[in-house]
């Protein structure tokens, strides 16, 4: 009997239960993505005009990526009703990039964890800063956010933070920083006059030598004032090119997440006017404090923009290569940012997606940590669980999207009347986890399935079948848990 025939004799089209990630999961982006949401949704998500931040802790499988899409939905909701008081929304959960870069430039060749722990609070906020930079420069240059009404000052800020933090590699870097100047109005003419000057200088000597010449009258070349008042026309640009240098040198150093070289940032450097760079904040040096100016001056350009928040998303933190599932990699790349000012910074809420071995090493921490992280005031959720009628709600939200008849069809129906409500839940609050509960069904339906053929069909699921399946895969997750399995 085919699983197809089963789902077909119900009215249901297509398996609801065969997909495991809501990274592609179709049926619970068109419908369980508005309508399934979890007990604890309100506290996790706050208010969409006032980002706050939240901890939220879950096992794999509990939700922690659905929630992030969820996240994302309801936030283009509040921007496309309130245009003039968006919030602006960056996903931090592709750590490789920022991990290889600083790994190789910290400890090349020397192990992992000694290299990773050095990983500090900047570190966080360079990388966040490259992505909303790298994001918000994306939606100027193809024209999807209009910067002509900008300021000054804002389109200065712009054009600085374009030069430290784009990492795009949709283009050159001097490619699409000369984008940025022109669309945001910041044309800097003022810093090319060293150049101008040596130019000119030099051009009037070669006019110079070329009417000596001509003439065969040389004599004066042998005289120091000529090639001194050369000199003199090219050391303002010998100047600022060896400050721009320095600024460059010292901010790449700084920067261990960058993919700037300092040759790059030195030209871009010197195209801004010394007016402009006085008494401005660049990430100089590795410490925080010039990172919250840094980000301050985001988030200005990003107020210009319409955008009164911004929020940080940060999930898949045990993805990247470089830490492949260790909990204590983990907690060396997480913790720096653990910092109650940074979390709590003006206008910014962080969403923090995290596996649960995490809250293991919380909960073994000394009074110092928690008074300078304060998990208190960061709406902690310890751990992301479900109920057994939360997990029947979902799958039942899920056959009733797969339905194509009318009425659309129940979870209940597909089962025989002797496994009733009360077992059903009792059964799914076992498998404890979304992911799980998919996998589960999936498997009793197949098992069931396999177990007639299509000459005879039984259309309804028996209690003995679904204990015997349930008892299996228990066992099955348990070892998993216990990491003697795969799954």
């Amino acid at each position: 009997m085919k699983v197809q025939d089963f789902l077909e004799h119900h009215g249901i089209a297509g398996n609801p239960f065969a997909e495991e990630d809501a990274q592609n999961d179709t049926v619970f982006k068109r419908t369980c993505l508005e309508t399934t949401f979890h007990p604890s949704w309100d506290k996790i998500f706050g208010d969409a005009a006032e980002p706050s931040t939240s901890i939220v802790f879950g096992e794999k499988g509990a939700g922690k990526t659905a929630l992030k899409l969820q996240m994302q939905r309801q936030y283009d909701r509040h921007n496309a009703d309130h245009p003039e008081a968006r919030t602006f929304v960056v996903l931090y959960d592709d750590f490789n990039p920022f991990l290889d870069r600083f790994v190789s430039r910290v400890g090349p060749g020397r192990p992992v964890e000694k290299a990773l722990a050095q990983w500090k609070l900047w570190d966080h906020m360079d990388a966040i800063l490259a992505i909303t930079v790298s994001q918000l420069c994306d939606e100027i240059i193809e024209g999807r956010r209009s910067a002509h009404h900008l300021p000054p000052s804002k389109a200065r800020d712009m054009a600085v933070l374009a030069a430290c933090y784009d990492q795009s590699t949709t283009a050159t870097f001097p490619t699409r920083w000369r984008a940025i100047r022109r669309r945001v109005g910041y044309h800097a003419w003022r810093g090319l006059w060293p150049l101008g000057l040596g130019l000119a200088a030099g051009l009037a000597m070669a006019a110079a030598l070329a009417i000596g010449v001509a003439r065969g009258s040389l004599a004066w070349t042998g005289h120091w004032w000529p090639w001194l008042a050369l000199a003199a026309a090219w050391a303002p640009w010998v100047w600022r090119r060896g400050r721009s240098w320095w600024k460059a040198w010292r901010i790449v150093h700084s920067m261990k997440t960058g993919n700037r070289t300092v040759g790059q940032l030195t030209r871009a450097l010197a195209r801004i006017p010394e007016v402009d760079l006085a008494g401005q904040p660049l990430p100089l040096a590795a410490r925080s404090d010039d990172r919250y100016e840094m980000l301050g001056k985001l988030q200005g350009v990003l107020a210009a923009f319409g955008y009164t928040g911004m929020v940080v998303i940060v999930d898949r933190l045990d993805e990247p290569h470089l830490i492949n599932g260790s909990a204590e990699r983990m907690r060396q790349v997480l913790w720096p940012m653990l910092d109650n000012k940074f979390l709590k910074s003006s206008g910014l809420g962080f969403k923090l997606l995290l596996p649960v071995e995490l809250y293991r090493f919380i909960e073994r921490e000394d009074e110092q940590f928690n008074q300078r992280a304060r998990l208190d005031k960061q709406n902690l959720v310890p751990s992301l669980e479900w109920s057994g009628e939360t997990l029947y709600d979902i799958a039942s939200q899920r056959v009733k999207a797969a339905s194509v008849g009318s009425p659309p069809a129940t979870l209940a129906q597909l089962f025989d009347p002797e496994v009733d409500q009360r077992r059903l839940l009792d059964g799914l609050r076992s498998v404890r986890v979304p992911r799980h509960l998919f996998k589960f069904l999936y498997r009793l339906l197949v098992a069931h399935c396999h177990a007639h053929t299509n000459e005879q069909p039984v259309y309804t699921i028996p209690l003995e079948r679904f204990d015997t399946v349930l008892a299996v895969y228990r066992r099955d997750q348990e070892a998993f848990d216990r990491g003697l399995a795969p799954r």
